[in-house]
């Protein structure tokens, strides 16, 4: 009985973790928005109804943390700066896309 807990126990540590990662309120939406390729920071303003800059680049930081995002800066003035998805963060898009799906059948 106590593997038993001991498990799930684990099991929820991981989905913590996991949450963590990508469970932050735009988090998907950002990484969404990186499927198509990459983007400039303005782009994903602009992509994502409602985020402001603050928690944009929030979650940005996040994800770069995490090794979701790559961030690239260009030497100009401003300075341009692009995100995209690293294989990591590619590997969300079936799990990603299967949510939205289910959320177009249940939630709403």
């Amino acid at each position: 009985m106590a593997d038993k807990n001991y498990k799930k126990n684990e099991e929820r540590c991981a989905l913590q973790e996991i949450l963590g990662v990508i469970g932050g309120k735009w988090s998907m939406s950002i990484i969404y928005a990186l499927f198509t390729g990459k983007k400039r920071f303005s782009e994903l303003e602009r992509l994502v109804p409602g985020i402001n800059t603050r928690m944009l680049v929030k979650e940005l930081k996040n994800m770069e943390t995490n090794g979701i995002v790559t961030r690239k800066v260009f030497a100009t003035v401003p300075p341009t700066v692009e995100y995209t998805l690293t294989t990591k963060g590619e590997k969300l898009e079936p799990i990603i896309n299967e949510l939205y799906k289910w959320g177009l059948e249940y939630v709403g």
